[in-house]
């Protein structure tokens, strides 16, 4: 059952898939659609699941699931990732690789991988102040909290 972001519990779980490059306005359209097909249909051992959907900054897919009702299963979580991975392949983009840091660049949004964000934090190019995303929050209230803080106070500070 899909509902509106908003009407979700903020204790759902999410997941966030981040995306290597952003999507354009065409493929938003077509993504949602895909999205909202998918998440109409998403069962976890027969059970309707409660679920929603953001795409945020045209580059970051969340997905929901409200599991006072219903909690995803091992089973359903895997159908998912395989729903990921088709969008990867349609698109040719990256969204399953955890390996990769997007953070605030102004008023963008920059992605790098790892080991390139942490040259960048080593020579000063991103600071303690830089606002990274946290893709490893996992409620609705986390998203809302604890996913766009500055580097200082992530996971991404063990590199400062």
């Amino acid at each position: 059952m899909l509902i509106d972001f908003n009407e979700l519990s903020n204790s759902s779980r999410i997941w966030i898939y981040q995306c290597n490059r952003s999507f354009n306005n065409e493929e938003i359209e077509k993504i949602s659609k895909d999205i909202e097909t998918f998440l109409e249909a998403w069962v976890a051992h027969g059970q309707e699941l409660k679920t929603s959907y953001l795409i945020k900054y045209k580059r970051f897919i969340v997905i929901s699931v409200d599991e006072s009702q219903s909690s995803a299963s091992g089973c359903s979580i895997d159908t998912l990732v395989r729903f990921i991975q088709g969008l990867e392949q349609e698109y040719n983009v990256d969204l399953l690789d955890k390996m990769n840091v997007s953070y605030k660049h102004g008023q963008h949004i920059a992605f790098k991988p790892l080991l390139d964000f942490k040259k960048m934090v080593k020579q000063r190019a991103v600071n303690a102040n830089t606002i990274v995303f946290n893709n490893l929050v996992e409620t609705k209230q986390e998203l809302e909290d604890y996913w766009e803080v500055p580097l200082k106070d992530s996971w991404h500070a063990r590199f400062l």
